[in-house]
């Protein structure tokens, strides 16, 4: 049994391929953290861009409770690379 098809999710920029790391460790000692591209667009539109949470789900086409799982399973991820020194992949 399989579940609902996810909706298509409008991201308005290219944060594929983009990678942050710790200062003074190599890259292949590290474990990292994979945010997804619409984890990483809900981070831009709430935290960067200030928005409220119905309106970044409006602007990325989804509902509000979806954003609200997206924001904090982003955050959660973030938060789980910096206090572990993880590197963080987007994309």
């Amino acid at each position: 049994m399989r579940g609902r098809k996810p909706i298509q999710r409008n991201i308005d920029a290219d944060h594929s391929h983009i990678c942050f790391k710790p200062c003074g460790v190599k890259r292949s000692e590290l474990e990292r953290v994979a945010l997804r591209e619409d984890e990483m667009e809900a981070l831009r539109l709430a935290d960067y861009e200030g928005l409220y949470q119905q309106e970044c789900a409006d602007k990325m086409g989804i509902s509000r409770t979806t954003f609200s799982r997206l924001i904090e399973s982003a955050r959660g991820k973030i938060a789980d690379a910096l206090l572990h020194t993880k590197a963080i992949r987007i994309g």
